[in-house]
């Protein structure tokens, strides 16, 4: 089994936690993982994309010529899609792309993200986020005690609202609680810096409870 060091926003080790085999020495699924994030993707769309058809257009609803005898083409409406600024025939309607993953493929590929990050070792622990003040620049040093300097994703148990003030003007860093982890969060990132409590949480949800869990 093996285990992690848990550090203060001092970059000074407080302990260390050990970590699960079935988790964190679980092999990385590409196709899990892609899977994943397609699925994230799509809830994020919004779907508002909508096409007039014929009755919403603008226009008379009046015959423009009788039927016969002109030798023109029969003609009932203005509106007719065969018409320019007529109605749009099978076009895109408002909907949602959102599709439902099975929980345990779903558990599985974060299991995959959460060992990759771990083997790539770009993966903080620390005790907790206490500041001694709800400012940016408090956060800010804190993470570049522990070499946070790019891109990176909080983790905490519960979001405290002053760090929640302290993390949402810095720049390619996004806080979020343990139980709204999705994969898709972990592969954004590059550095992953989890609480204590957080890591417990993510921990228990991706352990794997049967045999037949998702690898």
């Amino acid at each position: 089994m093996a285990s992690i060091a848990v550090k203060n926003l001092a970059n000074e080790t407080v302990g260390s936690l050990e970590l699960l085999d079935e988790v964190f020495a679980a092999p990385v699924n590409q196709a899990l993982l892609w899977e994943a994030v397609r699925h994230y993707g799509a809830a994020q769309r919004r779907g508002t994309h909508k096409t007039k058809g014929r009755a919403e257009v603008s226009g008379a609803g009046r015959k423009l010529w009788k039927q016969k005898g002109t030798g023109r083409a029969r003609i009932g409406s203005i509106r007719s899609p065969l018409w320019r600024h007529g109605g749009t025939v099978h076009g895109p309607q408002p909907r949602s792309y959102a599709w439902t993953m099975p929980r345990k493929k779903l558990l599985g590929a974060l299991r995959s993200a959460l060992a990759a990050k771990f083997r790539d070792a770009e993966l903080i622990v620390v005790d907790d986020f206490t500041l001694p003040d709800a400012k940016t620049k408090s956060l800010r040093a804190g993470l570049d005690r522990l070499d946070v300097t790019r891109s990176a994703l909080l983790v905490d148990g519960q979001i405290a609202t002053g760090l929640q003030r302290s993390a949402r003007n810095l720049a390619q860093v996004e806080l979020i609680a343990a139980h709204l982890v999705h994969p898709y969060h972990l592969l954004r990132y590059q550095r992953i810096v989890l609480s204590r409590a957080a890591l417990e949480t993510l921990q228990k949800a991706a352990t794997p409870h049967s045999k037949k869990a998702a690898q």
